[in-house]
């Protein structure tokens, strides 16, 4: 039915579709002609002129001679108005503890300056700091704490003036070179050239600091009349019957157990002693004696301390922890001793108090009150002790490690502050918080123990640390801790008060 059939191709071209001629063809412009010219045009002109200076003449001022009838009437109608209300203002208490605010408001505490000597031999700690009575420059004293024999170090005094603009934190103001290590340093309380130093070997120097070719004035030397021990702070005493150039004397204190007194001054270019005192282990309560501790055996005495009420009134430290209250007009002459002395020597102890757990390495009366002093050492306690009695009226561990220095504000009764060896510095306001510090402070570089602190009497903001690299910082307080509230002296009467009850 179905079968495969083959059949021719057929094709059908297409009727629209014509093929297409292509050719190729060029063309070009004429040639483009360009020409580069370059011009500029120079007119300078440079006229300097300068008018001759106008110094304008002070207009002279000149009294009025004004004898009319009309200011005699005015004067005579408000003098008696002016002389009762002058009257009022000088009985007035409205600004008792009132201090004027001369500097910005400031809320927190903070580091203004890093103060170090790049010239400084390796190994120096701050033993010392001092600012002067302008309160512009620190003093600082560079030596060790821990000799096991004669001293060779070569230290410095150094100081820097924190009110320049062009500070070098890296570089000191004064290096004076000092032969052995300097253990303390104190200014002048009136002279600002003016400094005395302690050393390692027992030596008084005295250093005016304006004389920069030779500034060292005088020394003690090394003799019966000084210190046989390292001298552990040097002090400016007022003297009440001092007049002129001897209106202060220069106290001394040292691990021999010596209290001297020298006559000091930059006119006179001397050292001279004037009064000496030692203090024994008999001045110890037979109760607070440690082992087979000889009565006539000396006490290294390590802090001291003036009331401010009384210049013939100090509180010491000892080396064995002893807190004991002493006066300058102490008639006590001590029985024959070994040690040799150009003037007698006398027991300065009246009282003693509860002491310390090893070496006391502070001592302050308080500015604002009588009876109370501070005290700190390395059993890693800080006490507020009464006058009145021997045991202690506040005591606070900040577990912070050993404690090293410790200070009274001098602008807040309740405030002061103190250093550890954990590299902190704490400060204590009273009227806050009788336990806590309400302001804890990194002061030492690598935490390493901060062994000296001081406030600026002049710059009431201004607190330094110095620690054991040899890097003192001044720090800025804030306004919290510098403006005194009305009636704050209230809260140390009232410490003072429990010592009676």
């Amino acid at each position: 039915m179905f079968s495969d059939e083959t059949l021719d191709v057929i094709e059908f071209k297409s009727s629209w579709k014509k093929e297409r001629r292509v050719r190729d063809s060029s063309t070009q412009t004429s040639e483009i002609i360009t020409n580069d010219v370059a011009a500029q045009s120079v007119d300078r002109h440079e006229i300097e002129v300068q008018t001759d200076e106008v110094y304008e003449k002070a207009t002279p001022y000149r009294f009025v001679n004004d004898k009319s009838q009309e200011l005699r009437d005015f004067l005579e109608r408000v003098e008696p108005m002016l002389h009762t209300q002058l009257e009022k203002n000088l009985h007035s208490h409205a600004f008792d503890g009132y201090d004027v605010n001369w500097h910005e408001e400031t809320k927190t505490v903070t580091c203004v300056h890093t103060l170090s000597h790049a010239d400084l031999e390796p190994g120096l700690n701050v033993t010392g700091l001092s600012w002067n009575s302008t309160g512009s420059t620190v003093a600082v004293s560079y030596g060790r704490f821990d000799h096991e024999d004669w001293c060779t170090h070569k230290s410095l005094l150094c100081t820097w003036n924190v009110d320049r603009k062009n500070i070098n934190p890296k570089k000191a103001d004064v290096a004076v070179d000092v032969s052995s290590c300097l253990m303390c340093v104190a200014f002048h309380p009136e002279i600002p050239a003016f400094i005395a130093g302690g050393t390692f070997n027992g030596e008084v120097q005295l250093w005016d600091l304006s004389q920069p070719d030779t500034p060292l004035l005088a020394s003690s030397g090394i003799e019966d009349d000084s210190h046989r021990d390292p001298v552990s702070r040097v002090i400016w005493v007022l003297d009440p019957e001092g007049k002129g150039k001897n209106k202060y004397k220069l106290v001394s204190i040292s691990g021999d157990g010596k209290i001297l007194v020298w006559q000091a001054s930059p006119q006179s270019k001397e050292i001279k002693l004037l009064d000496g005192f030692l203090l024994l282990a008999e001045s110890m309560p037979r109760s607070m004696r440690k082992g087979r501790l000889r009565p006539d055996a000396e006490m290294g005495v390590t802090a001291i301390s003036y009331t401010h009420e009384d210049k013939t009134l100090f509180v010491v430290g000892s080396e064995g922890g002893g807190v004991f209250k002493c006066s300058m007009n102490s008639s006590d002459r001590l029985a024959a001793t070994h040690i040799q002395s150009s003037v007698p020597l006398k027991n300065p102890v009246s009282f003693a108090f509860t002491p310390h757990v090893g070496p006391v390495y502070a001592v302050e009366c308080s500015p604002y009150h009588r009876n109370l002093f501070l005290t700190c050492g390395i059993d890693q306690t800080t006490r507020v002790y009464s006058m009145l009695q021997t045991k202690p009226v506040l005591e606070l561990e900040p577990a912070a490690g050993y404690i090293f220095s410790a200070r009274w504000s001098p602008v807040r009764p309740s405030v002061f502050a103190v250093v550890t060896g954990e590299g902190q510095l704490l400060i204590y306001d009273l009227a806050v918080h009788k336990v806590n510090p309400v302001c804890t402070l990194e002061a030492g570089s690598d935490k390493k123990p901060v062994y000296t602190l001081e406030f600026n009497l002049h710059n009431r903001q201004l607190l330094a640390t110095g620690d054991e690299l040899g890097d003192v910082r001044v720090w800025q307080l804030n306004d919290d801790l510098t403006l005194q509230d009305p009636g704050e002296q209230t809260v140390l009467v009232d410490l003072a008060d429990s010592a009676l009850e």
